[in-house]
Protein backbone atom coordinates (compact mmCIF):
# COMPACT_ATOMS: atom_id res chain seq x y z
CA UNK A 1 0.00 0.00 0.00
CA UNK A 2 1.00 3.62 -0.45
CA UNK A 3 2.41 5.53 2.48
CA UNK A 4 -0.05 8.30 3.36
CA UNK A 5 0.84 11.48 5.18
CA UNK A 6 -1.19 12.22 8.30
CA UNK A 7 -4.24 14.39 7.69
CA UNK A 8 -3.55 16.86 10.48
CA UNK A 9 -0.09 17.69 9.11
CA UNK A 10 -1.39 18.77 5.69
CA UNK A 11 -3.49 21.67 4.48
CA UNK A 12 -4.92 19.61 1.62
CA UNK A 13 -5.72 15.98 0.96
CA UNK A 14 -5.29 16.53 -2.77
CA UNK A 15 -4.02 19.21 -5.12
CA UNK A 16 -4.71 19.00 -8.86
CA UNK A 17 -2.93 20.78 -11.69
CA UNK A 18 -5.06 21.39 -14.78
CA UNK A 19 -7.35 23.61 -16.80
CA UNK A 20 -10.81 24.71 -15.65
CA UNK A 21 -13.11 25.60 -18.54
CA UNK A 22 -16.71 26.67 -18.96
CA UNK A 23 -18.89 23.95 -20.44
CA UNK A 24 -21.92 25.04 -22.46
CA UNK A 25 -24.58 22.31 -22.41
CA UNK A 26 -27.49 22.48 -24.92
CA UNK A 27 -29.44 19.89 -22.95
CA UNK A 28 -31.42 17.62 -25.29
CA UNK A 29 -30.71 19.81 -28.34
CA UNK A 30 -27.85 20.00 -30.82
CA UNK A 31 -25.09 22.58 -30.45
CA UNK A 32 -25.75 24.16 -33.83
CA UNK A 33 -29.51 24.58 -33.30
CA UNK A 34 -29.75 25.31 -29.55
CA UNK A 35 -30.83 28.72 -28.31
CA UNK A 36 -30.26 28.09 -24.61
CA UNK A 37 -27.24 26.60 -22.86
CA UNK A 38 -26.63 25.63 -19.25
CA UNK A 39 -23.17 26.50 -17.97
CA UNK A 40 -20.96 24.21 -15.88
CA UNK A 41 -17.30 24.24 -14.98
CA UNK A 42 -15.13 21.29 -15.88
CA UNK A 43 -11.73 19.94 -16.83
CA UNK A 44 -10.10 16.54 -16.47
CA UNK A 45 -7.72 17.16 -13.59
CA UNK A 46 -10.03 19.69 -11.91
CA UNK A 47 -12.90 17.18 -11.93
CA UNK A 48 -10.89 14.90 -9.64
CA UNK A 49 -10.36 17.70 -7.12
CA UNK A 50 -14.02 18.69 -7.32
CA UNK A 51 -15.27 15.16 -6.71
CA UNK A 52 -12.88 14.75 -3.75
CA UNK A 53 -14.34 17.92 -2.27
CA UNK A 54 -18.04 17.75 -3.19
CA UNK A 55 -18.71 14.03 -2.95
CA UNK A 56 -16.08 12.73 -0.54
CA UNK A 57 -15.78 15.81 1.71
CA UNK A 58 -12.01 15.97 1.51
CA UNK A 59 -9.88 19.11 1.30
CA UNK A 60 -8.75 19.76 -2.24
CA UNK A 61 -7.27 22.62 -4.24
CA UNK A 62 -6.83 23.39 -7.94
CA UNK A 63 -3.66 24.88 -9.38
CA UNK A 64 -4.58 26.60 -12.63
CA UNK A 65 -4.41 29.94 -14.42
CA UNK A 66 -7.30 32.13 -15.50
CA UNK A 67 -7.59 35.34 -17.47
CA UNK A 68 -8.79 38.03 -15.08
CA UNK A 69 -12.08 39.05 -16.68
CA UNK A 70 -15.77 38.35 -16.16
CA UNK A 71 -15.50 34.85 -17.61
CA UNK A 72 -12.57 34.02 -15.34
CA UNK A 73 -14.47 35.31 -12.33
CA UNK A 74 -17.49 33.18 -13.29
CA UNK A 75 -15.24 30.13 -13.35
CA UNK A 76 -13.85 31.15 -9.97
CA UNK A 77 -17.37 31.42 -8.56
CA UNK A 78 -18.27 27.95 -9.82
CA UNK A 79 -15.07 26.56 -8.29
CA UNK A 80 -15.99 28.25 -5.00
CA UNK A 81 -19.39 26.53 -5.01
CA UNK A 82 -17.68 23.17 -5.47
CA UNK A 83 -15.72 23.58 -2.24
CA UNK A 84 -12.37 23.32 -4.04
CA UNK A 85 -9.79 25.75 -2.63
CA UNK A 86 -9.21 28.48 -5.23
CA UNK A 87 -6.28 30.16 -3.42
CA UNK A 88 -3.73 28.66 -5.85
CA UNK A 89 -5.34 30.09 -9.00
CA UNK A 90 -2.78 32.10 -10.98
CA UNK A 91 -4.44 35.21 -12.47
CA UNK A 92 -3.35 36.72 -15.80
CA UNK A 93 -4.09 40.25 -16.92
CA UNK A 94 -5.98 40.56 -20.18
CA UNK A 95 -7.21 43.30 -22.46
CA UNK A 96 -10.83 43.93 -23.37
CA UNK A 97 -11.00 41.26 -26.08
CA UNK A 98 -8.50 38.67 -24.79
CA UNK A 99 -6.05 39.06 -27.66
CA UNK A 100 -3.19 37.29 -25.92
CA UNK A 101 -4.70 35.48 -22.95
CA UNK A 102 -8.16 34.00 -22.56
CA UNK A 103 -10.24 31.41 -20.72
CA UNK A 104 -11.18 28.11 -22.28
CA UNK A 105 -14.74 27.13 -23.14
CA UNK A 106 -16.29 24.10 -24.74
CA UNK A 107 -19.69 22.98 -25.99
CA UNK A 108 -20.83 19.44 -25.24
CA UNK A 109 -23.78 17.42 -26.49
CA UNK A 110 -24.52 14.49 -24.22
CA UNK A 111 -25.73 12.29 -27.06
CA UNK A 112 -28.64 9.87 -26.93
CA UNK A 113 -29.05 6.31 -28.21
CA UNK A 114 -27.36 6.07 -31.60
CA UNK A 115 -26.28 9.72 -31.48
CA UNK A 116 -22.87 9.83 -29.76
CA UNK A 117 -21.66 12.63 -27.47
CA UNK A 118 -20.17 15.49 -29.47
CA UNK A 119 -17.81 18.22 -28.29
CA UNK A 120 -16.55 21.46 -29.76
CA UNK A 121 -13.68 23.07 -27.85
CA UNK A 122 -12.53 26.69 -27.96
CA UNK A 123 -9.44 26.62 -25.77
CA UNK A 124 -6.49 27.96 -27.76
CA UNK A 125 -4.14 30.48 -26.14
CA UNK A 126 -5.65 30.06 -22.70
CA UNK A 127 -4.05 31.42 -19.55
CA UNK A 128 -3.26 27.98 -18.17
CA UNK A 129 -1.56 26.88 -21.40
CA UNK A 130 0.89 29.77 -20.94
CA UNK A 131 2.13 28.65 -17.53
CA UNK A 132 5.90 28.32 -17.31
CA UNK A 133 8.23 26.72 -14.79
CA UNK A 134 8.76 29.07 -11.87
CA UNK A 135 5.27 30.60 -12.10
CA UNK A 136 3.82 28.44 -9.30
CA UNK A 137 5.28 28.24 -5.79
CA UNK A 138 5.37 24.44 -5.60
CA UNK A 139 7.64 24.50 -2.55
CA UNK A 140 4.98 26.51 -0.75
CA UNK A 141 2.30 23.99 -1.75
CA UNK A 142 4.17 20.77 -0.99
CA UNK A 143 6.75 21.78 1.59
CA UNK A 144 5.23 24.62 3.63
CA UNK A 145 1.48 24.01 3.38
CA UNK A 146 1.79 20.26 2.69
CA UNK A 147 -0.55 18.04 0.73
CA UNK A 148 -1.12 14.30 0.80
CA UNK A 149 -1.72 13.65 -2.91
CA UNK A 150 -0.91 15.47 -6.16
CA UNK A 151 -2.78 14.75 -9.40
CA UNK A 152 -2.31 15.84 -12.99
CA UNK A 153 -2.52 14.25 -16.41
CA UNK A 154 -2.40 14.17 -20.15
CA UNK A 155 -5.09 16.77 -20.77
CA UNK A 156 -3.09 19.45 -18.99
CA UNK A 157 0.20 18.36 -20.53
CA UNK A 158 -1.37 18.44 -23.99
CA UNK A 159 -2.22 22.13 -23.77
CA UNK A 160 1.17 23.52 -24.83
CA UNK A 161 4.88 22.79 -25.10
CA UNK A 162 5.49 24.36 -21.69
CA UNK A 163 2.73 22.48 -19.85
CA UNK A 164 4.71 19.20 -19.50
CA UNK A 165 7.62 21.17 -18.04
CA UNK A 166 5.29 22.68 -15.42
CA UNK A 167 3.90 19.23 -14.60
CA UNK A 168 7.40 17.78 -14.31
CA UNK A 169 8.48 20.59 -11.98
CA UNK A 170 5.45 19.97 -9.77
CA UNK A 171 5.82 16.18 -9.72
CA UNK A 172 9.50 16.32 -8.75
CA UNK A 173 8.88 18.74 -5.87
CA UNK A 174 5.86 16.73 -4.72
CA UNK A 175 7.94 13.55 -4.56
CA UNK A 176 10.74 15.36 -2.72
CA UNK A 177 8.16 16.14 -0.04
CA UNK A 178 6.76 12.58 0.11
CA UNK A 179 3.47 13.54 -1.54
CA UNK A 180 1.81 10.72 -3.51
CA UNK A 181 1.75 11.58 -7.21
CA UNK A 182 -0.81 10.32 -9.74
CA UNK A 183 -0.93 10.85 -13.48
CA UNK A 184 -3.84 10.21 -15.85
CA UNK A 185 -2.89 9.10 -19.38
CA UNK A 186 -5.90 10.94 -20.85
CA UNK A 187 -5.32 11.60 -24.55
CA UNK A 188 -7.22 14.16 -26.62
CA UNK A 189 -6.50 14.11 -30.33
CA UNK A 190 -7.62 17.73 -30.64
CA UNK A 191 -4.85 18.85 -28.28
CA UNK A 192 -2.07 16.97 -30.07
CA UNK A 193 -3.19 17.48 -33.66
CA UNK A 194 -0.40 19.36 -35.41
CA UNK A 195 1.96 18.73 -32.47
CA UNK A 196 3.00 15.16 -33.19
CA UNK A 197 -0.17 13.29 -32.27
CA UNK A 198 -0.15 10.13 -30.17
CA UNK A 199 3.60 9.58 -30.59
CA UNK A 200 4.42 13.00 -29.13
CA UNK A 201 1.96 12.44 -26.30
CA UNK A 202 3.54 9.06 -25.50
CA UNK A 203 6.98 10.69 -25.35
CA UNK A 204 5.74 13.26 -22.83
CA UNK A 205 3.97 10.60 -20.76
CA UNK A 206 7.09 8.43 -20.67
CA UNK A 207 9.09 11.26 -19.14
CA UNK A 208 6.46 12.20 -16.57
CA UNK A 209 5.62 8.65 -15.48
CA UNK A 210 9.16 8.37 -14.11
CA UNK A 211 7.95 10.60 -11.27
CA UNK A 212 4.49 9.10 -10.59
CA UNK A 213 3.36 6.62 -7.96
CA UNK A 214 -0.04 5.90 -9.50
CA UNK A 215 -1.12 5.88 -13.14
CA UNK A 216 -4.68 5.91 -14.45
CA UNK A 217 -4.72 4.08 -17.77
CA UNK A 218 -2.64 1.09 -18.84
CA UNK A 219 -0.71 0.96 -22.11
CA UNK A 220 -1.65 -1.92 -24.40
CA UNK A 221 -4.73 -2.90 -22.36
CA UNK A 222 -8.09 -3.60 -24.01
CA UNK A 223 -10.34 -1.73 -21.58
CA UNK A 224 -13.62 -3.17 -22.84
CA UNK A 225 -15.29 -4.84 -19.88
CA UNK A 226 -16.58 -7.78 -21.92
CA UNK A 227 -13.06 -8.40 -23.30
CA UNK A 228 -11.26 -8.36 -19.94
CA UNK A 229 -8.42 -10.85 -19.85
CA UNK A 230 -6.72 -10.93 -16.46
CA UNK A 231 -3.51 -12.48 -17.77
CA UNK A 232 -3.15 -9.86 -20.49
CA UNK A 233 -3.93 -7.05 -18.06
CA UNK A 234 -1.34 -8.38 -15.63
CA UNK A 235 1.24 -8.53 -18.42
CA UNK A 236 0.49 -5.00 -19.67
CA UNK A 237 0.44 -3.45 -16.20
CA UNK A 238 3.51 -5.35 -15.04
CA UNK A 239 5.48 -4.28 -18.12
CA UNK A 240 4.46 -0.68 -17.52
CA UNK A 241 5.54 -0.72 -13.90
CA UNK A 242 8.84 -2.40 -14.79
CA UNK A 243 9.56 0.46 -17.23
CA UNK A 244 8.81 3.07 -14.57
CA UNK A 245 10.15 1.75 -11.24
CA UNK A 246 8.57 4.51 -9.14
CA UNK A 247 5.10 3.37 -10.22
CA UNK A 248 3.34 1.32 -7.58
CA UNK A 249 -0.24 1.15 -8.90
CA UNK A 250 -1.75 1.02 -12.39
CA UNK A 251 -5.53 1.44 -12.45
CA UNK A 252 -8.13 1.65 -15.20
CA UNK A 253 -11.83 1.75 -15.81
CA UNK A 254 -13.36 -0.92 -18.03
CA UNK A 255 -16.33 0.02 -20.18
CA UNK A 256 -18.65 -1.44 -22.79
CA UNK A 257 -20.44 1.30 -24.74
CA UNK A 258 -23.58 -0.16 -26.25
CA UNK A 259 -24.92 3.28 -27.13
CA UNK A 260 -24.67 6.82 -25.80
CA UNK A 261 -27.44 5.86 -23.38
CA UNK A 262 -26.25 2.42 -22.22
CA UNK A 263 -22.89 1.46 -20.74
CA UNK A 264 -21.50 -1.35 -18.64
CA UNK A 265 -18.77 -0.28 -16.25
CA UNK A 266 -16.03 -1.84 -14.17
CA UNK A 267 -12.57 -1.14 -12.80
CA UNK A 268 -9.27 -2.93 -12.28
CA UNK A 269 -5.83 -2.24 -10.84
CA UNK A 270 -2.44 -3.87 -10.56
CA UNK A 271 -0.53 -3.38 -7.30
CA UNK A 272 1.88 -5.41 -5.19
CA UNK A 273 2.16 -7.87 -8.09
CA UNK A 274 -1.56 -8.70 -7.87
CA UNK A 275 -4.64 -7.91 -9.94
CA UNK A 276 -7.66 -6.45 -8.15
CA UNK A 277 -11.06 -6.08 -9.80
CA UNK A 278 -14.11 -4.06 -8.77
CA UNK A 279 -17.71 -5.16 -8.90
CA UNK A 280 -19.19 -4.20 -12.27
CA UNK A 281 -22.35 -2.39 -13.27
CA UNK A 282 -24.27 -3.93 -16.16
CA UNK A 283 -26.41 -1.98 -18.65
CA UNK A 284 -26.37 1.39 -16.93
CA UNK A 285 -28.73 4.07 -18.21
CA UNK A 286 -26.52 7.01 -19.12
CA UNK A 287 -27.53 10.66 -19.01
CA UNK A 288 -24.07 12.24 -19.42
CA UNK A 289 -20.79 10.31 -19.66
CA UNK A 290 -18.41 13.29 -19.42
CA UNK A 291 -16.20 13.16 -16.35
CA UNK A 292 -16.97 9.56 -15.40
CA UNK A 293 -13.32 8.56 -15.72
CA UNK A 294 -12.30 11.43 -13.44
CA UNK A 295 -14.96 10.32 -10.96
CA UNK A 296 -13.41 6.85 -10.93
CA UNK A 297 -10.00 8.34 -10.16
CA UNK A 298 -11.47 10.47 -7.36
CA UNK A 299 -13.21 7.54 -5.69
CA UNK A 300 -10.13 5.35 -5.95
CA UNK A 301 -7.94 8.10 -4.49
CA UNK A 302 -10.44 8.72 -1.69
CA UNK A 303 -10.38 5.04 -0.79
CA UNK A 304 -6.60 4.86 -0.63
CA UNK A 305 -6.32 8.11 1.36
CA UNK A 306 -8.94 6.77 3.79
CA UNK A 307 -7.08 3.53 4.41
CA UNK A 308 -9.29 1.25 2.29
CA UNK A 309 -7.77 -1.74 0.54
CA UNK A 310 -7.41 -1.87 -3.24
CA UNK A 311 -10.66 -3.70 -3.91
CA UNK A 312 -12.77 -1.39 -1.77
CA UNK A 313 -11.06 1.64 -3.31
CA UNK A 314 -11.88 0.31 -6.78
CA UNK A 315 -15.50 -0.21 -5.80
CA UNK A 316 -15.71 3.36 -4.51
CA UNK A 317 -14.23 4.61 -7.77
CA UNK A 318 -16.50 2.59 -10.04
CA UNK A 319 -19.58 3.49 -8.01
CA UNK A 320 -18.77 7.20 -8.13
CA UNK A 321 -18.17 6.86 -11.86
CA UNK A 322 -21.50 5.08 -12.36
CA UNK A 323 -23.39 7.74 -10.40
CA UNK A 324 -21.68 10.46 -12.44
CA UNK A 325 -23.23 8.92 -15.56
CA UNK A 326 -26.69 9.64 -14.13
CA UNK A 327 -26.35 13.42 -13.75
CA UNK A 328 -25.68 16.28 -16.18
CA UNK A 329 -22.40 18.18 -16.23
CA UNK A 330 -18.81 17.05 -15.83
CA UNK A 331 -19.15 16.07 -12.20
CA UNK A 332 -20.95 13.76 -9.85
CA UNK A 333 -23.93 15.04 -7.87
CA UNK A 334 -23.74 12.00 -5.59
CA UNK A 335 -23.34 12.06 -1.84
CA UNK A 336 -20.80 10.08 0.11
CA UNK A 337 -23.54 7.98 1.70
CA UNK A 338 -24.95 7.12 -1.75
CA UNK A 339 -21.55 6.03 -3.00
CA UNK A 340 -20.82 3.97 0.10
CA UNK A 341 -24.25 2.31 0.21
CA UNK A 342 -24.04 1.17 -3.41
CA UNK A 343 -20.35 0.22 -3.23
CA UNK A 344 -20.94 -2.25 -0.40
CA UNK A 345 -24.11 -3.73 -1.92
CA UNK A 346 -23.28 -7.15 -3.33
CA UNK A 347 -26.75 -7.68 -4.82
CA UNK A 348 -29.00 -6.06 -7.35
CA UNK A 349 -27.16 -3.70 -9.69
CA UNK A 350 -23.71 -4.92 -8.73
CA UNK A 351 -22.32 -8.22 -9.92
CA UNK A 352 -18.98 -9.94 -9.87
Amino acid sequence: MLKNKKTDSCRWDLVSLGEVMLRFDPGDERIETARNFRVWEGGGEYNVARSLSKVFRMRSAIVTALADNKIGRLIEDLVTQSGVDRSEIFWRETDGISRETRNGIYFMERGFGLRPPTACSDRGNTAVSQLKTGDIDWHGIFEKKQTRWFHTGGIFTGLSDSAPEVALEAMKIARENETIVSYDLNYRDSLWKGRGGREASDTVNAELLKHADVVFGVEGFDSRLSHFDEAKFRESASNMISRFPNLKIAASTMRDVKSASSHSLGGVCFADDKVYKANSFKDLNVLDRVGSGDAFAAGFIYGLLSGSDYEESLNLGVTNSALTLTTPGDNSCATLSEVRNIAVDQKGTLSR
